[in-house]
């Protein structure tokens, strides 16, 4: 009978010694706290992208200064406008300068606009479905020959989607409502599923992440219009918004060998907030008998 309480190599179960990753998205709020977890994991190569080549340098100047990484870890700027084709061939012509390979796509770059119904404009929604949803297919397509390389049945390569719960549940309406934002990462898990079990057999592994509100330069003015970090504090089951090694901690699970047989999974880091509507309805109740 086979010991139940062996675990193969349990203390690198969480290991990123050696890997490659590409983090869009990656010069502020969760990428840069992705990017941050990468490198401390063992990451030997992180490469941040964003429109401004200003806003990547500054970033990667910043986790190369990080203490205890690995020997040779390094931290690349490659700019590249990720919402369009010709931005997404550029990045990887870029990465590709540097890397034979790459074991990690953290596709994070994202875009929002809240307005009310009746003036919500034709091209700030296209804008958002194009940055949240087609630019994810795109790059994961691009980026699949150099997450192919070196991908194998017990170390699999990995993509990670930044969905959202408003994804999941219903998103901010009112005056700054978010339709576009909200059908799109919908629509960035669902894509996200299928690239699950297409590219499974390729030995690519592919799940997203849906936060709830952490204080970000994208969150802060839609948490401040819609009651204040406090009020959304105070409605999470938890009593407190995200931090950022809530995302570290969900991101290098998925991308190391302790994440090796999770597929087309979608998790929530919002303190149990989206299902938290139950107990506002019934807290609603009690104040009206």
């Amino acid at each position: 009978m086979a010991d139940e309480t062996a675990l193969h190599d349990f203390p690198s179960l969480f290991s990123l010694k050696g890997k490659v990753a590409v983090v869009t998205g990656g010069s502020r709020g969760l990428g840069l706290n992705a990017a941050s977890a990468f490198l401390q994991a063992g990451c030997t190569k992180v490469f941040i992208t964003s429109r401004k080549a200003s806003v990547c340098d500054q970033a990667v100047a910043q986790l190369n200064k990080l203490p205890n990484l690995q020997p040779g870890a390094l931290a690349i700027s490659v700019p590249a406008d990720s919402s369009t084709l010709a931005g997404i061939e550029s990045l990887v012509s870029q990465v590709s300068k540097h890397t034979p390979h790459v074991d990690i796509l953290f596709a994070n770059a994202g875009a929002t606009w809240g307005e009310r119904f009746d003036t919500h404009p034709d091209a700030a929604f296209q804008k958002v479905m194009d940055l949240n949803v087609k630019s994810i297919f795109l790059s994961v397509q691009k980026f699949a020959p150099l997450l192919q390389k070196r991908a194998t049945l017990e170390d699999p390569s990995r993509v990670i989607i930044t969905a959202s719960t408003a994804g999941l549940g219903v998103g901010t309406l009112g005056k700054q409502a978010t339709f576009g934002y909200s059908a799109s990462k919908a629509a960035a898990i669902h894509l996200g599923r299928n690239l699950a079990v297409d590219l499974g057999p390729r030995h690519i592994l592919v799940n997203s992440i849906c936060p709830g509100f952490f204080p970000t330069k994208m969150a802060n003015g839609l948490i401040e219009m819609s009651g204040g970090a406090d009020l959304h504090a105070s409605l999470s089951p938890a009593k407190r918004l995200g931090r950022p090694e809530d995302i570290a901690g969900v991101v290098v699970y998925l991308s190391s060998r302790a994440g090796a047989h999770v597929n087309g999974a979608t998790i929530e880091i919002d303190g149990g907030s989206l299902w938290n509507t139950g107990s506002l309805l019934l807290a609603g109740l009690d104040a009206k008998l």
